[in-house]
């Protein structure tokens, strides 16, 4: 299950509330930022409502900016519906109606790419179920079709082989969570904060007996029940007017029947008897502390205020927790704070992750002691009208998306949904922006002051793993993240639609890719510029020819390093006043980087861009280098590589590079870029400066911008900021990507963890390619192999066999050589069929069985009519357009691959695979517990080398293999 950490709704309002700046050093002095009211006067979403006779509620809210409509629909059942003993059903259902529907059999996938759907899922959580994508406006009457037959055709095509398949790819989506560092913790906290029999008492994916022991006919009569129009919303928005929404919903969908009223829920919110103190095992870096409460919900007047007080506390860069434990006493590496809303009650979170070395009981004792003073003292003004701007900001950014996980679909269903309100996010800014300091210490003090859940995580080894089977195991979800996908009533009067076939699919325009405009600043810094009228926002990256490549093989994770301490302080400002300044500007700069490129962004609202232009600038130009800060962001550095050292995909993706790459080129080391313990350790203050100086030097940047702004304002502001810029010294030369590369071997690198619920594949080899060649027609055969859902992979080892949550193969381009990588996180006891299962398809697809026809069409069209809804928001725009610099494209580039894609044949996909790939040379990296998975991978015909694992004879097929150590090559 994918573990977000948690989906706050943001909301707006046009009650004005002026933040006033304290004085900061003198060049910024003129950064005063504008009142929220002026950022959200124009922030709107209209929308219109209208109801079927069947019950069913549909808004419609028209955006023509892109010929896309988000289709969303969301059910008012959720775990939070299921009575004991059936727990899990909901869950299961969401996976069920993807599977096929009576007029619609196989996988919804399948017609969903053909129509070239985007920001594509469906998720379960405590209150609700949802379905949503992201469609080209002539493919709209599929994208119905598809819903409404799942929604009033679906039972007929539920089978047990359905149920059981589903319930394996169940069981392994929770062994991908358990499999997490930290990853039990979810379970205990529902267990002890609600009674057993509290509709939030019990996990979101269930019990895996409790759907075991269920028959054909139970899952049937749940279905009957809950699942009906009258329980359901449906939101378009996009290209599309009410007139059009009217006619197209009452076709498709007028003539289900009314399913039966669902039963309202009134829980009460539970209260501990006494505080609890728990303590926890876990293959964990360091010991992580929790404090939780389950409060009101998030229709409670005392909702807004706690989200306020926790946001103040732990949420915010310059929170109470990050100052106090993080800068001042350093006794954590990393805390947060803040709550989940759900309608019957919400759930708060805070944690410290303490700094190794420290006394965890010590370091509890004071996080207590600090969360005791704020209850106590609460909030100032200045604290709450930072997060007044902070989620004013965020807003006004997830508007410029229709659809998807945050778009203005998600803002209207919520609010009718959980509010019975379309426009609730309105009245939650509202609620917001009168908060008072006051309000926010009465809220906390009445809800947090009673009994804590107290769980601390400390290093150690689990219990032996309660291993699952299909349909076998423990209750599995968390209270912090949805369940995702991919992861008698009357009748109605309206005639029923032909659904004999799919409705046709009409012209799809191309994708209109907007004018890249280009400028010149005067130290020969390039501009590349967008326009785009979404929101009134713009959005900058100054990016570097740096990236972890260019790290020394005796400084690796330098760059990394640069990144994370350059908005710790600069020659005027310190770190607090860095973040409380973004926080006042509804500003957001991010620092980071990949292989190829460092990049410093910047998300700003239009009324601020100027103040937070200069703060962008003072950041990249004067960074202070403090030593202070310095060994701060060492320890986190180091703590991120402890955790590495934990996490299964971590693992893998660290080792596999160096194999392939060989240590010694620029490519040759592990993915995430922190480097080892030992490099990080030995890094300087000159080291930071030098790699500062002379690769985040103005001769190595480059400015991608995009916004609702005109390119010569700003590239007026840009000159005014950067065009001086000389930099102090010369920069870097050229990054040396010369070193010989190993020739690939087929081998097998195993690293023991003990207790693993899963193994995690991982397989690669080097391509005969550089990033600026042409991998089109590569990337298509790729997509049919492995490449996305339906691929061939996927398809075997998730829906057919049930011994994956997902797999994915990825084309990996960079500057230099390209990485083709394997990735499949499989249940242990199937880990050598599973390696063998990929091997074979491999050699199928570049053997006998290469591309059909069917697969071409689908991945032509996939890719062509998924263009207009590709570039929707202006972050796809900007990546696109650094894409296409870094790689030689020209800045059409977009507008040019539908025709491609149109000419391609079975036979063009056929031989670019076989012209890269070589089945005999790929290296797999597996990590997982070798005591369960040793024999299965002996069995394969393969040289197996095990690490970490102390054996009397590990030269299994190879005389090559060795028994390495963990403390072995690397």
């Amino acid at each position: 299950m994918s573990r977000l950490s948690r989906s706050l709704l943001l909301a707006l309002t046009t009650t004005a509330l002026t933040v006033t700046a304290p004085a900061l050093a003198k060049h910024h002095e003129s950064a005063e930022p504008a009142p929220v009211s002026e950022l959200v006067a124009a922030v709107d979403i209209p929308y219109e409502e209208f109801t079927l006779d069947n019950g069913l509620k549909v808004l419609v809210h028209t955006d023509r900016k892109a010929p896309v409509v988000a289709v969303s629909i969301w059910y008012g059942v959720g775990s939070a519906n299921e009575p004991e003993g059936k727990t899990g059903y909901a869950h299961l259902f969401e996976h069920i109606m993807f599977n096929g529907s009576e007029n619609a059999p196989g996988d919804f996938f399948e017609p969903l790419r053909q129509i070239g759907a985007t920001d594509l899922n469906g998720t379960t959580w405590l209150d609700r179920t949802n379905y949503f994508q992201t469609v080209p406006t002539s493919a709209l009457d599929v994208a119905l079709f598809l819903e409404s037959d799942r929604m009033g055709y679906l039972l007929g095509a539920v089978t047990q082989e359905k149920l059981d398949n589903q319930i394996g790819v169940v069981s392994n989506e929770k062994r991908q969570g358990d499999n997490q560092p930290y990853g039990l913790v979810g379970y205990r906290q529902t267990e002890l904060l609600f009674p057993a029999d509290h509709p939030y008492g019990h996990d979101t994916i269930g019990s895996l007996e409790d759907l075991e022991a269920a028959s054909l006919d139970d899952m049937k009569s749940w279905f009957t029940d809950h699942y009906g129009p009258n329980n359901s919303i449906l939101v378009l928005a996009g290209d599309i007017d009410v007139a059009t929404a009217r006619s197209k919903v009452n076709k498709w969908f007028g003539a289900i029947p009314s399913g039966k009223p669902i039963p309202q829920l009134d829980p009460a919110i539970p209260t501990l008897d006494a505080p609890i103190y728990e303590v926890m095992k876990d293959k964990v870096a360091t010991t992580r502390i929790y404090r939780n409460w389950v409060v009101p919900g998030l229709n409670d007047p005392d909702y807004t205020p706690l989200d306020v007080g926790l946001t103040v506390l732990g949420g915010l860069a310059s929170s109470r927790l990050d100052n106090i434990m993080v800068r001042d006493e350093k006794n954590a590496v990393s805390v947060s704070a803040y709550v989940i809303p759900f309608v019957h009650s919400s759930f708060v979170n805070i944690q410290a992750d303490v700094k190794p070395g420290e006394d965890a009981d010590i370091v509890a004792k004071r996080l207590d002691e600090i969360i005791a003073d704020f209850i106590a003292n609460g909030p100032t003004e200045d604290e709450v009208q930072r997060v007044a701007t902070r989620n004013a900001a965020a807003r006004i950014a997830g508007l410029e998306q229709v659809g998807g996980f945050s778009g203005k679909a998600v803002a209207l269903a919520q609010g009718k949904l959980y509010s019975d309100d379309p426009e609730f996010y309105k009245k939650e800014l509202g609620r917001l922006a009168a908060t008072t300091p006051a309000a926010v210490k009465a809220a906390m003090q009445k809800w947090l002051s009673r009994p804590v859940l107290g769980i601390t995580v400390v290093p150690g080894e689990r219990e032996e793993y309660q291993e699952v089977g299909a349909g076998k195991g423990a209750r599995t979800g968390v209270l912090t993240a949805p369940a995702f996908y991919m992861q008698d009533g009357q009748a109605g009067t309206v005639t029923a639609p032909d659904r004999s076939q799919l409705p046709p699919v009409g012209e799809i325009p191309n994708v209109d890719f907007p004018d890249i405009e280009t400028a010149t600043l005067s130290n020969g810094i390039k501009v590349y510029f967008a326009h785009r009228d979404a929101v009134p926002m713009t959005r900058v990256t100054l990016s570097f020819n740096a990236g972890t490549s260019a790290d020394s093989s005796d400084k690796l994770g330098l760059q990394n390093f640069v990144t994370g301490i350059l908005e710790e302080g600069t020659t005027s400002l310190t770190s607090v006043e860095i973040a409380e300044q973004q926080e006042r500007l509804g500003a957001n700069i991010s620092i980071g980087g990949g292989r190829d490129r460092t990049d410093v962004g910047l998300s700003a609202v239009n009324p601020n861009l100027d103040a937070s232009l200069d703060l962008m600038a003072d950041i990249v130009k004067n960074p202070a280098f403090k030593t202070d800060d310095i060994e701060r962001i060492r320890v986190q550095l180091l703590t991120a590589i402890d955790r590495e050292e934990s996490d299964p995909l971590s693992i893998a993706s660290n080792t596999l590079p160096p194999l392939l790459f060989g240590a010694d080129h620029p490519y040759g080391r592990g993915l995430s870029g922190n480097g080892t313990k030992e490099t990080v350790s030995a890094i300087t203050r000159n080291d930071l400066a030098a790699f500062h100086q002379q690769w985040m030097h103005p001769a190595k940047a480059t400015i991608f911008a995009a916004g609702k702004i005109d390119k010569e304002q700003l590239v007026d502001k840009l000159e005014l900021r950067f065009g001086k810029w000389k930099g102090s010294g010369k920069a870097a030369p050229a990054k040396n990507f010369d070193a010989a590369i190993p020739e690939g071997e087929g081998r097998v690198i195993v690293i023991h963890r003990p207790n693993s619920p899963q193994s995690m594949i991982l397989a690669g080899q080097v391509l005969p390619y550089k990033g600026s060649d042409d991998l089109l027609t590569l990337s298509a055969a790729n997509e049919v192999l492995g490449g996305n859902f339906l691929s061939r992979i996927n398809m075997d080892l998730r829906e057919t066999k049930g011994w994956s949550y997902g797999t994915r193969n990825t084309v990996l381009r960079g500057e230099d050589r390209v990485l083709y990588t394997m990735r499949a996180p499989v249940q242990t006891n199937q880990t050598g069929p599973a390696v063998a299962a990929i091997d074979a398809q491999v050699r199928d697809f570049m053997g006998e069985n290469g591309v059909t026809a069917a697969e071409l069409e689908r991945t032509v069209n996939g890719n062509v009519r998924q263009l207009p809804g590709q570039f929707e928001r202006t972050t796809s725009i900007l990546g696109q357009m650094q894409g296409d610099v870094m790689f030689g494209r020209p800045s059409d580039y977009a507008e040019t691959v539908a025709d491609r894609y149109k000419a391609l044949t079975e036979d063009d996909l056929n031989n670019a695979m076989a012209e890269a790939v070589d089945p005999d040379k790929f290296t797999w990296v597996i990590v997982g517990d070798v005591d369960k998975i040793k024999a299965q991978l002996d069995a394969l015909d393969m040289p197996i080398e095990y690490r970490g694992y102390e054996v009397n004879d590990t030269a299994v097929n190879s005389e090559s293999s060795s028994n390495d150590s963990a403390e072995g090559d690397e």
